[in-house]
């Protein structure tokens, strides 16, 4: 649909293994379009839409975003949770705030300080590399 600003219109790379679930979902989502008939509604090409081909309830989308948490064992969160975890992940690998920025669309570097969070692993990462450089591997 639309964005915010010109920063939330980009392009990224995905890993190969959720192309070829995206690929997969294309597939059955085809198969959902045949078996419609008449009833395919779309408009737009959703990725994610109803057997009809609509635009996905933003209740119901809440509602699998919930199961899924349940079903996965983790705590409960708002789907826009997943943004910090996306940005936090991004820089425990090691990922630039420039190219942070480009993934998630932002065009402030604020909103990295706002949505990453310095968390164990990464302070656990920083200690072992000072160590490694004044003490040796």
């Amino acid at each position: 649909d639309t964005t915010k600003s010109r920063a939330g219109r980009r392009q990224i790379g995905l890993p190969d293994e959720l192309c070829a679930l995206l690929r997969t979902h294309k597939t059955r989502q085809d198969a959902e379009r045949l078996r419609a008939g008449q009833l395919w509604t779309a408009s737009e090409a959703w990725i994610f839409a109803t057997e009809t081909g609509e635009a996905i309830n933003p209740s119901t989308d809440r509602g699998h975003w919930k199961a899924l948490l349940v079903a996965a064992g983790v705590r409960d969160g708002r789907l826009h949770d997943a943004r910090h975890t996306a940005a936090t992940v991004l820089l425990f690998l090691g990922v630039s705030e420039r190219m942070i920025m480009g993934v998630m669309g932002w065009s402030n570097v604020a909103m990295i300080h706002r949505y990453a969070h310095m968390i164990d692993p990464i302070r656990k990462d920083i200690a072992d590399r000072l160590g490694d450089l004044l003490w040796g591997a």
